[in-house]
């Protein structure tokens, strides 16, 4: 049977039932199977790079998006950028220096001693320019990083709180999955990569019989009236819990403090994290005997109880001996016990890994930033301070400003097909070159230990490639991380030494210094340290070192020995021991040389050293004055000698 024999008035009934049943169909199985893509072609909820949180972290890396021209949006739950620091520290005295005088107009050897400036190109973009206070107040970095976000223009999506952050497979996506986000609103947001940036803001508030009746530092008061003749216990040690008391031991009667680890005063464990000068003021009056007092004694083992006047009585089940410590009630009981990163942003929180022990309150990353359960999720700011917890400066401005510098590069190669930046430089004057990143660079002179320079050789040891402040951890994997091909290379690491600092040791010891070249192994303070490998370090080479191992053992390594003004230009002490430490590894002399010598050379040598077949066999090199003559013959008697 054909359709011409079939009744027209049937036909046409069916045909047109068939073909709406068929686009209905079609449209529904459409709409199902692109619910999640949809999205991308929406310009208003599909952006390459989402980032949740504008604080510095946030910021700092929308600022390289920017630059880089990506498409990108940041969320905001507040109404202004570096909300956090609206309401924080509650006695609003930040602890990160800003030291705006250094005898030098270096930009970049200003940054290592200036903690509060982001990274950008502007230079009225600096801290500086907005208190002259050694340590500012809080408000001016809330003005700083309003213009910050302003003046370069940086895409910030304000009163935007976000939700629900999930995975779905999407074959086209780089990672194979789409990362889905809903906002109060109930708008959905897609992206190919997202970057975390919420830092670190929710309360660490233990499970603890009693605990809702301490008040929390985020909502103590702080009018100091309120605490006129009362006897006050504060739960915590770290700079919160002192900036509190430093804010009213003048008017109570006594403070005790609580805390399971003993107090760390920065200065002595070289972390920045750990209890600062400018808070330990009570430490006075506890050693002085003026009534104030710390204890060492685990939360979770006490319990608390109001009294019938009021009071809050701490109770501790196996403690219940005459001269237990805090035996006496307590007017007011305040929580200081820090913050923790929030998990509820995610749709299943199980999706998202903490890390374990006391770095539980981060979250568990690679040290290329990304999630360790959630492929394609990246964490900037202080919330990426889990790697370097303890070691370096990552948890604060001054050095996940360039952490998240470092992310910004690793992303742009794997999405963007971008290697990381590098120099090539001729072998002659990779010397020339270390020693001005090792007395001006900022980045790996804070986040020491973690961030290092590489230099590539080449093939035929002629040239090196130099990549700057590459995290170090990811070296084993160079390659896949960087664009460059390695093979042998030259690792350039900031280090202290490895059993000079930590509680209890005596850091102001008199031999707590070294000025010897020789002895340079043994440098204590901050000091450069680099690594030659014939090839890059492997995985199992790097997963099996020693707690004290920076890097694993190389083929040769140097340290420069540590100098008291953190200059690295010592003729005798600095340079000389570099020059023959790259000498060695590359296995030629890199000595720069006037034309005479390299006349004489070239006379009587049939290979000349490197700096005169390139420089005076081109006839680039420099010709002598009467007075460079008696430098010269200087120079040669100096080398004859073995001083050179």
């Amino acid at each position: 049977m054909t359709l011409s024999r079939c009744p027209s008035k049937t036909l046409t009934s069916s045909a047109v039932a068939l073909t709406l049943v068929f686009q209905l169909t079609s449209l529904c199985v459409l709409l199902l199977t692109s619910l999640t893509f949809a999205l991308t072609s929406d310009p208003h909820h599909y952006h390459d790079y989402c980032v949740i949180g504008a604080g510095p972290g946030g910021l700092q890396i929308g600022h390289f998006l920017e630059k880089a021209n990506r498409d990108y949006i940041i969320f905001e739950r507040s109404n202004t950028s570096g909300s956090f620091f609206v309401d924080y520290p509650r006695h609003r005295t930040l602890i990160s220096i800003n030291k705006r005088y250094t005898g030098k107009t270096n930009k970049e050897f200003n940054l290592r001693h200036d903690w509060n400036s982001l990274l950008s190109d502007d230079e009225s973009l600096l801290l500086r320019e907005y208190s002259k206070e050694m340590f500012p107040h809080a408000d001016r970095l809330v003005d700083y990083l309003r213009d910050y976000q302003q003046k370069l223009g940086i895409k910030v999506q304000l009163n935007t709180e976000v939700n629900n952050i999930r995975t779905v497979q999407n074959d086209s996506a780089p990672d194979g999955l789409l990362h889905l986000l809903d906002d109060q609103h109930g708008n959905t947001y897609a992206c190919k990569v997202m970057v975390v940036a919420t830092g670190m803001w929710k309360p660490n508030i233990p499970d603890v019989k009693g605990m809702e009746m301490a008040v929390g530092y985020e909502t103590m008061s702080l009018n100091p009236d309120e605490y006129e003749g009362k006897t006050v216990l504060i739960l915590g040690r770290g700079n919160a819990a002192f900036e509190v008391a430093d804010g009213i031991y003048g008017v109570t009667n006594l403070i005790h403090m609580v805390s399971r680890s003993r107090v760390r005063l920065s200065w002595e464990t070289h972390y920045v994290g750990d209890l600062r000068a400018i808070n330990n003021g009570l430490l006075d009056t506890y050693q002085l005997k003026s009534l104030d007092g710390l204890l060492e004694a685990g939360i979770e083992e006490v319990t608390m109880e109001r009294t019938e006047d009021g009071k809050l009585m701490m109770v501790a089940g196996d403690m219940d001996f005459d001269n237990f410590a805090m035996r006496e009630p307590y007017d007011k009981v305040i929580r200081c016990l820090g913050f923790k990163f929030d998990l509820s942003i995610f749709g299943n929180a199980s999706d998202i890994k903490t890390g374990k022990g006391r770095a539980k309150k981060y979250v568990a990353i690679d040290h290329n930033y990304e999630s360790k359960t959630m492929p394609g999720v990246f964490v900037a700011g202080t919330a990426s301070h889990s790697l370097d917890w303890r070691k370096s400066a990552g948890g604060f401005i001054h050095g996940f400003r360039y952490t998240a510098h470092a992310l910004a590069t690793l992303m742009e190669w794997r999405y963007e097909g971008v290697a990381w930046p590098s120099k090539t430089l001729p072998v002659t004057q990779l010397s020339t070159h270390l020693l001005k990143r090792l007395n001006e660079a900022s980045g790996i002179y804070q986040m020491f230990q973690v961030l290092g320079d590489v230099a590539i050789f080449s093939e035929d040891g002629e040239s090196v490639e130099y990549l700057e402040e590459f995290p170090i951890n990811l070296i084993h994997d160079l390659p896949k991380h960087t664009g460059h091909n390695a093979s042998r290379i030259l690792a350039v690491v900031m280090e202290y030494g490895p059993d000079f600092s930590g509680p209890g040791k005596d850091i102001f010891r008199y031999d707590r210094a070294t000025g010897e070249p020789s002895e340079a192994h043994t440098s204590n303070f901050l000091h450069p340290v680099l690594y030659y490998y014939e090839t890059p370090p492997t995985k199992q080479q790097m997963a099996s070192r020693t707690a004290k191992e920076v890097l694993p053992r190389p083929v040769a390594m140097h340290h420069i020995v540590e100098d008291f003004l953190t200059l690295w230009d010592g003729p005798l002490s600095h340079i000389t021991p570099l020059r023959r430490y790259l000498d060695h590894i590359t296995s030629t002399d890199l000595r720069t040389r006037f034309a005479e010598p390299c006349f004489l050379e070239a006379m009587t040598f049939s290979q000349p050293s490197v700096a005169c077949r390139d420089q005076f066999m081109q006839e680039q090199g420099l010709t002598s004055s009467p007075a460079m003559k008696e430098v010269g013959h200087s120079w040669v008697h100096f080398s004859e000698s073995g001083v050179l």
